[in-house]
């Protein structure tokens, strides 16, 4: 292939791949305003400034962008909250940059909640795959603690799946009921909650 077509291709990758974030971003923001049952193609392709052909030269129906969106989510939240934890010098500190790396994504996308808690009803599968794929994150780092002494050996499942519903509840509280951060005394008292709970002070 010459330079000028190779050129040629990756700007037309480019293109391809902007226009599907495009589809996906307007899909957030009509789910999460109109819900999925409500919203229609139409909606999306409206909000995303494009015709349907182009939509379907993508996703072949409202439940596949929808199946998309989700997925995305798990990925660059998973990505969001394994960046900010790399640098941590302690599983507890890790522990609490992984939180605040959560609610500052969450801030960033405030239509997760509804649309996440939407899949639970449009398909049950991918809603228990999103947690899981969470859950998942949370065992290997709390496995790490148990390993290094520093978190007791307990049921770490247990202990993952609570962790996920305080930030999912703080979360919902104050980012994305009050448009607001998790004021510092709050997310202290969570975190104090936490790591008295799960520390090895053996």
């Amino acid at each position: 292939m010459s330079e000028s077509l190779l050129d040629e291709t990756t700007n037309l990758t480019r293109k391809a791949m902007a226009t599907r974030e495009k589809l996906l971003n307007a899909a957030e923001k009509v789910f999460g305003k109109k819900g999925y049952f409500e919203a229609s193609v139409v909606n999306i392709t409206q909000e995303a400034g494009v015709g349907q052909g182009t939509f379907y030269n993508y996703f072949q129906s409202k439940k596949e962008i929808f199946d998309a969106l989700i997925q995305q989510y798990s990925r660059q939240l998973r990505m969001a909250i394994k960046e900010e934890m790399k640098d941590a010098s302690t599983h507890e500190e890790a522990q609490r940059k992984g939180f605040q790396a959560f609610f500052n994504w969450v801030k960033k996308h405030p239509e997760l909640y509804s649309i996440v808690q939407q899949s639970v009803v449009v398909d049950q599968e991918l809603y228990r795959w999103y947690y899981a794929k969470l859950a998942s994150g949370f065992l290997k780092s709390l496995s790490q603690g148990v390993e290094d002494g520093e978190f007791r050996n307990t049921h770490l499942e247990t202990v993952a799946y609570c962790l996920m519903s305080i930030g999912q509840f703080l979360g919902m509280r104050w980012v994305f009921w009050e448009g607001q951060d998790v004021p510092e005394q709050v997310f202290n008292a969570a975190m104090g909650l936490i790591f008295n709970g799960i520390k090895n002070d053996e």
